[in-house]
């Protein structure tokens, strides 16, 4: 299992609306669906190896 850490957030309510929405769509719950995104954007913007 992997080691979580439990912060608190505080998101404009819009956004928060929003991803609510997206996680639905998603069936993924809130919690999933940040780390969903998070991770995914990690990996893009993470260097890749022999690109320079």
């Amino acid at each position: 299992m992997n080691d979580e850490v439990r912060i608190t957030l505080r998101l404009p309510t819009d956004l928060h609306a929003w991803l609510v929405e997206q996680a639905k769509s998603a069936r993924r719950s809130l919690n999933s669906e940040i780390v969903y995104r998070l991770d995914g954007q990690r990996s893009a913007t993470a260097p890749q190896d022999g690109s320079a």
